[in-house]
């Protein structure tokens, strides 16, 4: 079974031979055998865990790379009436360490209902969507560990 032994950043790499799809939790990962939506099979053997971002590709033994893409996943959206109750509902979700994608608009974290019940007693509106988990990666995450968050390319979240 090929390796993959790299983690090529989204837009260092020219084509892929397949691609994955795999949510937020299993993009974060070190070692594991998988198949890609084409059927290359190969195993995920990185020096040290790491995240996998959203259109990064990895790369096998062979040089043939792999595109990774974010699977759509069941997800709590908490939204407020003001921006400033947004940032406040932030700062809540923050201060007890749970992944959050921090949007405009709207946050979005993993389905937990005494989270859920908190907010709404904060003011939120909360309700559950489909989407790519994209979380911020913190304030200590390594550059390429941001956390699947970096829609725009520019590398700063």
């Amino acid at each position: 079974m090929l390796r993959a032994l790299k983690v090529l950043p989204r837009g260092t790499f020219q084509t892929a031979v397949d691609s994955i799809t795999l949510d937020a939790e299993a993009r974060y990962r070190r070692r594991i055998a998988l198949k890609g939506d084409k059927g290359t099979e190969f195993l995920l053997d990185l020096p040290e865990a790491a995240v996998i971002g959203n259109g990064d590709g990895l790369e096998l033994e062979d040089g043939r790379v792999v595109i990774v893409s974010a699977a759509e996943e069941t997800l709590t959206e908490i939204t407020a009436a003001t921006p400033h109750q947004l940032l406040k509902l932030a700062w809540h979700i923050g201060n007890r360490h749970i992944p959050a994608e921090i949007q405009p608009d709207r946050i979005l974290i993993r389905p937990d209902h005494v989270i859920a019940e908190m907010l709404v007693g904060l003011g939120a509106s909360v309700r559950d969507v489909r989407a790519q988990f994209l979380p911020e990666g913190g304030a200590y995450a390594h550059h390429h560990d941001r956390m699947y968050r970096d829609h725009d390319g520019d590398g700063d979240g």
